[in-house]
């Protein structure tokens, strides 16, 4: 049950528990789906459950799922006592291989599976050029057998300044058995680390760093009031940031490459998209970042489809000075990279002088966009071979067009 609301996005519990009368039973939790809402209801129901003596506790409590989840398969040694099938650890290393990642991640997920738990998440990260790009894989154990799948993985922009190599998250907090001595619990991702440092009633900090001896602070609580939020985190403690959960099958879905460009706001190609009917079909896809989330909390997506839409890369790439077009080999490794939301560095001519830019494609407006290493855009019409014509009629057209077709084509 734990894991069904998990994957619906409803994150948050709150339950009440008699650990020395009362099993902790399914019938006790209350889920929400955002961290206000369960402390609303905490703090209304918090009166009911005073302690009833010294001899026992009488208690509400509240949890993140991922937290209760591991805290009761440490209580109750779920493991899976059957040795691990090595030709279903084989395939999920190929899947990762298809998706894009790393050696890291795949040793990570031989050591989760041979330790036999039913299931894990793995982390990773990335720098984009908008930031930190988080990302977590969920690998589940089936139910019939001891061979696990990677159904989903999540993608998150982080809103402000990224952690350095080597550090992670640490909520820190008195132990109120030992004074003097203090509990220390690690996060990997920001959002769960201030899910669980905004649930604290008593005294706590939230740091970044390798170790309680090497950290910074970045926030303090002191009787579950804030009293202190480190400048360059202030932006991340009100908004974590942009989030996306990507489902796959057999590693076949958006690659880790396209789900970070995606969620940093840019287009990718796929050209093994079916329709309902099972007919194949090619698109640019964009998250639509302007509209609500759908049900599940993910963006809604914006198709181009092609050729129809009338967006041919080729076409508009040969527009323009770029000399990489000018070797068979680059051009074909722009155009991949291009196709997978990349923003490469490109060397443009203008007057026969050369410069590098950055260059990413909006197929939208079937047009190339281009930005200096600082971030500010150039005006795209200095580097076509041959000058715009009427351009302000065509770019009012090309958005006539574009508001149409996109509407069709929303999913």
């Amino acid at each position: 049950m734990l894991e069904d609301a998990q994957d619906v996005g409803m994150n948050h519990i709150v339950f009440p528990l008699v650990p020395t009368i009362v099993e902790l039973k399914p019938q006790h939790f209350v889920f929400f789906d955002t961290l206000g809402y369960a402390m609303q209801y905490l703090e209304s129901k918090a009166p009911y459950y005073e302690p009833r003596g010294p001899a026992q506790t009488h208690e509400i409590h509240y949890r993140y799922v991922d937290a209760l989840l591991d805290e009761l398969k440490q209580a109750n040694s779920l493991k899976n006592k059957k040795d691990m099938n090595y030709n279903n650890l084989q395939n999920l290393q190929d899947e990762l291989s298809k998706l894009g990642f790393g050696k890291k991640v795949a040793d990570d997920m031989q050591k989760q599976m041979e330790k036999g738990v039913s299931d894990f998440m793995l982390h990773d990260r990335v720098m984009g050029n908008r930031g930190q790009v988080d990302l977590t894989l969920y690998f589940k154990q089936s139910g019939q057998s001891e061979n696990y799948y990677l159904n989903k993985y999540d993608v998150r922009l982080l809103n402000g300044k990224p952690l350095a190599e080597g550090e992670k998250y640490m909520v820190i907090r008195p132990n109120e058995k030992e004074p003097g001595k203090n509990d220390v619990k690690s996060f990997e991702k920001v959002e769960d680390a201030l899910t669980f440092f905004k649930a604290q009633v008593r005294d706590a900090v939230l740091a970044a760093g390798k170790d309680p001896a090497h950290k910074t602070d970045l926030a303090r609580m002191q009787e579950a009031n804030v009293n202190y939020l480190e400048k360059d985190f202030a932006r991340t403690y009100r908004n974590p940031g942009v989030s996306q959960t990507v489902f796959v099958e057999r590693g076949k879905g958006f690659t880790a490459e396209q789900s970070v460009n995606l969620i940093q706001g840019r287009a990718v190609f796929r050209d093994d998209l079916l329709k309902l009917g099972g007919e194949p079909y090619q698109a640019w896809i964009k998250l639509d970042m302007d509209s609500q989330k759908d049900r599940h909390h993910n963006f809604q997506t914006l198709q181009y489809h092609v050729p129809t839409y009338g967006f041919i890369l080729e076409n508009t790439l040969d527009k323009f000075n770029i000399k990489e077009l000018n070797d068979e080999k680059q051009r074909e490794q722009l155009i991949k990279s291009i196709e997978n939301g990349n923003r490469p560095l490109v060397t443009v001519s203008k007057d026969g002088q050369e410069s590098k830019l950055y260059m990413e494609v909006s197929p939208r407006y079937s047009q190339l966009n281009f930005f200096r290493e600082d971030g500010k855009p150039e005006k795209r019409e200095q580097f076509l071979k041959e000058p715009a014509k009427d351009h302000k009629l065509e770019v009012s057209k090309d958005k006539s067009q574009a508001k149409t077709q996109e509407q069709d084509m929303a999913v």
